[in-house]
């Protein structure tokens, strides 16, 4: 690992002012609250920053709060809190299900809800020091022509990378909104909004600026009559990255399917929100027919590599699964 600076932020204030500081001095520099993923990208030499900004040092920012609106989080709040709150079980359930299947006991123990969201791509090209990919500044993708099986199938191109959030999907899924803090002031946006395609910016994963973190989730109540659902697939049992993941939030009222949101992790760059499918559902009868040409519109557009064609079809079963388990 290369050496570098750690300072212990007091405030959010103080965080985004020495980012912007250190930002425009030209430092490289990065902002760490768990720091599973970070350290382990700083100890491969895949990033290589001369300062850390250490947030967990920042009091206030580790909460779990209910009111008649919904929830708000704090971007500090660990995985095992947002897997044991009784609140949270009790008002969405598919939120604690999402942080229990997230990593192991320990990372879940450390890792931070935000952390969770801003996680760096799964692929073991990023993640190598040895290949200079097109995301870290190179001039190709070597999952177009290497091995492709974990990588994207919608939204790819010209880099083929996969978002390995397992929150991320469950959260669009509730309609979650997050609070973003800089030197300017703070605004507050769509998590939806938050995660950017290769086709409009390979270089990056989401809108965070230099000198922005991320401080706070904000989660409505789920509508009356609304049950979510959460499943992965995943390679290993014991804990991995999804390689296909289904989170859904449906609204029946007489059997008929009144608002729905359908979000597939694993898939693609970014947490994969099928809205032509959900406006196909609504209005209709939640049947094994009506289920099944859902999940067919949600991967209208597939463009599998050679090694993950296999995506396809589990994304079609487990959108079926999800939505017939709401039924």
């Amino acid at each position: 690992m290369k050496s570098f600076k750690n300072i212990d932020a007091k405030s959010v204030g103080e965080a985004v002012e020495l980012l912007a500081k250190l930002g425009r001095e030209g430092k490289n520099t990065q902002v760490v609250s768990g720091g599973s993923e970070l350290l382990q990208l700083m100890k491969d030499r895949v990033l290589t920053p001369e300062y850390l900004i250490n947030l967990k040092t920042i009091p206030g920012l580790n909460y779990i709060k209910e009111d008649r609106r919904g929830f708000r989080i704090g971007a500090l709040t660990t995985l095992s809190e947002l897997e044991e709150h009784k609140g949270v079980q009790e008002k969405l359930l598919i939120l604690s299900q999402g942080a229990a299947e997230a990593a192991s006991p320990q990372i879940r123990n450390s890792g931070t809800i935000a952390g969770n969201i801003c996680q760096r791509p799964f692929c073991w090209y990023f993640r190598s020091a040895n290949f200079p990919c097109l995301r870290k500044g190179g001039e190709i993708c070597y999952a177009v022509a290497g091995n492709s099986r974990y990588h994207a199938i919608l939204g790819g191109g010209p880099s083929f990378i996969v978002h390995p959030s397992d929150l991320a999907p469950v959260l669009i899924a509730l309609g979650a909104r997050i609070k973003i803090a800089s030197a300017k002031g703070e605004r507050t946006i769509p998590l939806e909004e938050f995660f950017v395609l290769p086709q409009v910016d390979y270089t990056r994963e989401n809108i965070l600026a230099p000198g922005e973190i991320l401080t706070e989730v904000q989660i409505p109540l789920p509508k009356s009559g609304s049950k979510g659902y959460y499943h992965k697939v995943r390679e290993r049992q014991a804990w991995d990255h999804p390689i296909v993941s289904i989170s859904t939030v449906v609204q029946i009222q007489g059997g008929i399917c009144r608002d729905a949101r359908v979000v597939l992790g694993g898939v693609a760059p970014i947490p994969w929100r099928a809205t032509k499918a959900e406006g196909f559902l609504r209005g209709k009868r939640v049947d094994e027919n009506v289920t099944q040409r859902v999940g067919e519109i949600a991967l209208e557009g597939a463009r599998p590599l050679k090694d993950n064609m296999y995506k396809v079809g589990l994304a079609k079963s487990l959108i079926q699964r999800a939505l017939l388990a709401s039924a």
